[in-house]
């Protein structure tokens, strides 16, 4: 299936689902951030009440994700998706009719009530939207469509910010609002009738309408993949932070800033901005696979600019409020505006490639029930947000700004414990940071490299970076067997050994090693996995490529799977090859050095001889070593 976001865009196995979740997410914003704007404005709560009201608000529309979530996975496994997404569309036109009544007769317990159905309606859509996006989708679109449907939701949070924002602040709110929400909610109904058939997953479940039970079950099943759980702990601290931000944000603006509703409606879209920004980029950046090396890039630029908005904001000065021009021409207002909107992007940059490892690494029976675990984590994190934004303004009396600080050192300790049970997420930094900070590396003919089953790549060696280069490129996981002291090389070996790689020698060198070494081999190959040697069995030093050893053919002999020649060009005379009598002894230089991985088209095992393997990889590489 095609890559292209214009083709992935006009299809509609995905465009009617993205205009659906387009317009829930405006309607949830726009009432919610009109509804904020009345509060913190006192049109509607009383002044001495803000702080706690906009909270309250906060964790009403939260609530419904931690109390349906459970019921709402079971049911987007056990029915046919498209019905449920319709069937909830219908719900959000009945319940926005309702807030518009809210609304005209300015009724406070009502339009809290209607934020609480609004979360309700989002609930139930939460696990379907996730669930259905596998069914419609290549493994090759996936990261793809999960970048435009995240880019999708902020840009309409985006829009739902600047018009709640500043229909809230109007005399004629209570109507406008009213109208406008009826009018989306119809509209992404229609979007919904156009949304493809994706039939059930597991049209047998047995609904448990026990909520605390199949709760806290649902809970436990996703704790059976460790690298799944800690992926949804981090998607749902994710959504702690950017709640934190997104309900504090009016009052930051008008208590801290001295800002009018326009320059609300300005810091919130910032915000939405930089994480629709984000994930846009993340899509751009990983390519083709799901790359969860960016996420602890988005973590660190999460604590980085916390930290910093807390600065900018103590160092920020206003005696009288400020517009939005007035607030755009202070310097201290512009740096506290690009901290706003870089963490949008850093956070954008961590979520989208979370959202994707889980839907990848989950059985297609099981997905809409994990993606309902992740809401209700999800929503209990939330519903945490709200309750330290009451604990830390309320009760502990600290400013808008030292919250923000908190959570950014806490951000610190939340990213260091999740990388460190799953060393898999520094490893695939490592290897995207030195891909594309060293080298500039195109790829040729890398769709003819098998998605699914066992498959051996062999390749010339050039460098000691060579392993890296592969892993960031293709988008299978790759099993390495490789040269044993280069395995063990420091800061690499932690690449490697978590990456499983598998260390070999020679049977001279160590017989043990060596037998354990074909041990693995045939074990990984057996689990279907992608393995890649280096036939030449050391690096070359003369940039042409050596012998091929017989090792290869000893391993097809005992398994006789796929092989698929490839060839590394460009790195000959780099700082990591032995150019110069020896690797590192290059002086280096940074920029980007034109690299190249190319693939050939795969060969039986019964025809993959060493000298055929060879020709191969020398035809593929050419003369640009």
């Amino acid at each position: 299936m095609s890559n292209s976001s214009n083709e992935l865009m006009k299809a509609r196995r995905f465009l009617p689902l993205f205009l659906t979740q387009f317009f829930g997410a405006l309607n949830d914003n726009l009432f919610k951030n009109a509804l904020l704007v009345m509060i913190v404005s006192a049109s509607i709560a009383g002044a001495a009440n803000v702080n706690t009201v906009v909270n309250l608000a906060a964790g009403l529309f939260i609530l419904p994700f931690f109390l349906f979530s459970a019921l709402a996975g079971q049911l987007a496994d056990k029915y046919e998706k498209s019905l449920i997404i319709r069937r909830i569309k219908l719900a959000e036109i009945l319940i926005m009719l309702l807030g518009a009544a809210a609304f005209w007769f300015g009724a406070l317990w009502l339009l809290l009530a209607v934020l609480f159905l609004m979360g309700a309606q989002s609930a139930f859509f939460g696990p379907v939207k996730y669930a259905i996006l596998p069914q419609h989708l290549g493994d090759d679109e996936l990261l793809a469509g999960n970048a435009r449907v995240g880019m999708g939701t902020f840009v309409a949070i985006l829009v739902g910010t600047i018009a709640g924002s500043l229909l809230g602040g109007t005399a004629n709110a209570y109507w406008l609002v009213g109208t406008v929400v009826i009018c989306v909610a119809l509209t992404g109904w229609c979007s919904s009738r156009q949304i493809p058939l994706a039939e059930a997953r597991a049209p047998s479940l047995r609904i448990d309408w026990n909520t605390p039970r199949i709760s806290w079950q649902l809970i436990r099943l996703a704790t059976e993949k460790q690298s799944v759980f800690l992926a949804i702990l981090g998607i749902s601290w994710f959504w702690m932070l950017g709640a934190s931000y997104l309900t504090q944000m009016p009052n930051f603006t008008i208590t801290v800033l001295r800002g009018t509703p326009g320059v609300i409606a300005l810091i919130l879209s910032a915000f939405t901005v930089g994480v629709a920004v984000g994930a846009m980029l993340c899509g751009r950046l990983s390519g083709a696979r799901v790359e969860i090396g960016l996420v602890p890039l988005g973590a660190i630029g999460l604590s980085l600019f916390g930290i910093d908005l807390y600065f900018a904001a103590t160092g920020y000065a206003a005696e009288s409020p400020v517009d939005v021009a007035g607030f755009i021409l202070r310097p201290d207002g512009l740096r506290v505006l690009l901290d706003i909107a870089l963490l949008g992007l850093f956070g954008g940059l961590y979520i989208v490639p979370l959202y994707a490892m889980v839907q990848a690494r989950t059985e297609p029976q099981l997905r809409a029930r994990i993606i309902g675990s992740n809401n209700i984590l999800n929503a209990f994190f939330m519903v945490l947000a709200s309750l330290l934004g009451i604990l830390f303004l309320g009760a502990a009396g600290f400013r808008i700004e030292e919250l923000f600080l908190v959570l950014a050192l806490m951000n610190i300790a939340v990213a260091v414990f999740i990388f460190l049970q799953v060393p898999e997420f520094t490893m695939r930094f490592l290897v995207w940071l030195i891909g594309h900070s060293l080298y500039r590396v195109k790829h040729r003919g890398l769709e003819l490299i098998p998605l699914k089953g066992p498959a051996i790549l062999v390749c010339n060696h050039v460098s000691y970076v060579d392993a890296l280069l592969l892993a960031g490129a293709v988008r299978r996981p790759i099993c390495f067997v490789m040269y044993k002291p280069i395995y063990e090389l420091p800061v690499l070996n932690f690449i490697f050994r978590t990456g499983g790689a598998i260390p070999i020698c020679s049977k001279g060198e160590d017989p043990a090693a060596y037998q354990r070494a074909m041990e693995m081999i045939d074990e990984a190959l057996n689990k279907g996995q992608l393995l890649c040697l280096f036939p030449e069995g050391k690096l070359t030093e003369d940039g042409e490529i050596d012998t091929f050893k017989k090792g290869i053919e000893q391993i097809l002999a005992r398994n006789p799977v796929r092989v698929v020649p490839m060839a590394l060009q460009g790195l000959w005379k780099s700082f990591f090859s032995r150019s110069h009598g020896g690797a590192f002894r290059k002086p280096f230089r940074p920029g980007w050095r034109q690299v190249a991985v190319i693939a050939g088209t795969p060969i039986p095992a019964e025809s993959a001889s060493v000298g055929r393997l060879q020709a191969e990889v020398a035809a593929l590489r050419g003369e640009n070593k």
